[in-house]
């Protein structure tokens, strides 16, 4: 195998895929890439058995081949050379050598035989949709993934299509996030899939906003084309909780206010909570909410606010960190929070847009 490539054509693909290539690995072989040369196209692929990232580039191929290599050092060593400078790769036997100028670095490699592959995904449906509208969809939900929980399969995201819907869902346990888009024209069939926790977080850094892509759903792994990049992972194989049990009913206890003055009166009661449990306690009442916090080392903070309310009087704790997670993925000036009584989940929407569903559990204070 020999090439020769730009600094920067190089650059490009090697930063696309180095997110998914783990620094400590049990298999020596996962922090390596896997370089392809053939027919003036370079091909790099990265894996951590979870999410598999392929780029490719254009090359001045002298001799095709495949190999391994160190990926964070080949791309440490490009990032290190001039701007335009022009760089040669070649193997001979089991080194990989990387030329520019008066530079040179020999690279261990391992076999490319080696490298595990996801061939064919065996998709059972293709969606198309604009990059706009899925970025979206993972924006306003993610916040919402579980982090290392025991039930494994909060550890992802559920993407969920029927009819012309997408549908993106995320819970911890604690708090819900639901997100749908509609797809004119399409009829989609009914299907249910848990993205893992990395490789949502990993489309979300790839994605541009601009153009459209196709998202295939087999039955095991999820596959992406965007931007000259694809992106496939394995899928969380589980039952996802049914949602819709946990979203509440409108309620006739429902606020109005102004989004931006509601998160900046929960950030500044919020500093005086206590750091680990982050508890803060909503006091509702007719034309106003009094928001308290306090923390072990008996301070205390107290805000009132503005907001248009007419429901019973309700006094309700919760985790701050949630309600303003909630709050920053609401579009438009206004929230409304919706609650049944002091032991009742709280349900956060933008008025008159029903694309998005924010749920927070109550906490004891």
């Amino acid at each position: 195998m020999k090439f020769t490539a730009a600094r920067e054509a190089l650059l490009k693909p090697l930063q696309a895929v180095i997110g998914v290539v783990e620094r400590r690995q049990t298999m020596p072989i996962l922090s390596n890439v896997l370089i392809v040369a053939k027919d003036g196209q370079l091909t790099v692929t990265a894996t951590d058995l979870e999410v598999e990232l392929v780029a490719q580039t254009e090359i001045e191929a002298k001799a095709d081949g495949e190999i391994t290599v160190s990926g964070r050092k080949l791309l440490d060593i490009c990032r290190a050379l001039p701007e335009g400078s022009e760089i040669t790769v070649s193997l001979s036997g089991e080194k990989l050598s990387v030329r520019s100028g008066r530079s040179k670095f020999n690279l261990v490699t391992l076999p490319a035989a080696e490298f595990p592959v996801v061939e064919d995904i065996k998709a059972g449906q293709t969606i198309t949709i604009s990059q706009k509208s899925l970025g979206r969809l993972i924006e306003k939900t993610h916040f919402s993934m579980a982090q290392q929980d025991v039930r494994y399969y909060l550890n992802g995201m559920l993407l969920e299509t029927g009819g012309s819907y997408l549908r993106a869902v995320a819970t911890d346990g604690h708090r819900l996030a639901l997100c749908q888009a509609e797809l004119k024209g399409e009829d989609l069939q009914e299907q249910q899939v848990i993205v893992p926790r990395k490789g949502v977080l990993e489309l979300q850094r790839l994605m541009s906003g601009k153009g459209k892509l196709d998202i295939e759903l087999g039955a095991n792994h999820v596959r992406i084309q965007l931007d000259g990049i694809r992106f496939t992972s394995k899928l969380i194989d589980g039952r996802f909780p049914e949602y819709d049990r946990v979203i509440p009913k409108e309620s006739a206890n429902e606020l109005k206010a102004d989004c931006a003055e509601f998160k900046s009166a929960l950030q500044r009661t919020a500093i005086l909570s206590n750091e680990k449990y982050r508890g803060i306690r909503l006091i509702i009442r007719d034309g106003g909410i009094v928001l308290q916090a306090h923390n072990p080392e008996q301070e205390e903070a107290e805000e009132e606010l503005g907001v248009e309310y007419s429901g019973e009087d309700i006094e309700i704790g919760f985790n701050v960190n949630y309600l303003l997670d909630a709050l920053n993925a609401v579009e438009g000036d206004d929230v409304t929070l919706s609650v049944q009584d002091s032991n009742s989940s709280c349900l956060i929407r933008q008025p008159g847009n029903d694309d998005c569903t924010f749920v927070v559990m109550p906490m004891r204070l």
